[in-house]
């Protein structure tokens, strides 16, 4: 099963999907490769978003942005869009699952508070997700 989390900037939410849906695969041995791709990517990965992903105890700082097309989005089974702009601008791949978890951008609000709150929400979905496979 291949899975790719798609944002706009990739650079907050869809990183800490990935990060969580990895540690989910392995702490529930399912046999998944995960992705993270943005539509339009950041140069880096918001530090909040590692910050409050540490507090979980999960490493985030050596992912980095990519684009959709420099992951295998071809191959993939399922594509999860996590805010309006990356759903609007996701590749069309024929036979996908296509979910889309509209989540508000932490870095719009740009506080520790709205970080923990998105990776609350995206820790709850994504463990869901990968107890479902």
């Amino acid at each position: 099963m291949k899975i790719a989390f798609i944002c706009t900037g990739n650079s907050a939410r869809s990183q800490m999907a990935e990060g969580y849906a990895k540690y989910f695969a392995r702490l529930y041995r399912k046999q998944v490769e995960v992705y993270s791709a943005g539509s339009f990517p950041s140069s880096s990965v918001h530090p909040l978003a590692v910050k409050v992903m540490q507090e979980e105890g999960i490493d985030i700082s050596s992912q980095y942005p990519k684009t959709i097309e420099s992951i295998p989005y071809k191959e993939l089974d399922m594509i999860i869009t996590l805010c309006g702009g990356a759903s609007e601008n996701c590749p069309y791949v024929p036979g996908t699952v296509r979910y889309h978890w509209g989540l508000e951008d932490p870095a719009k609000e740009g506080t520790i508070e709205a970080f923990r709150k998105a990776r609350d929400q995206i820790k709850q979905k994504v463990e869901d997700l990968i107890k479902s496979l």
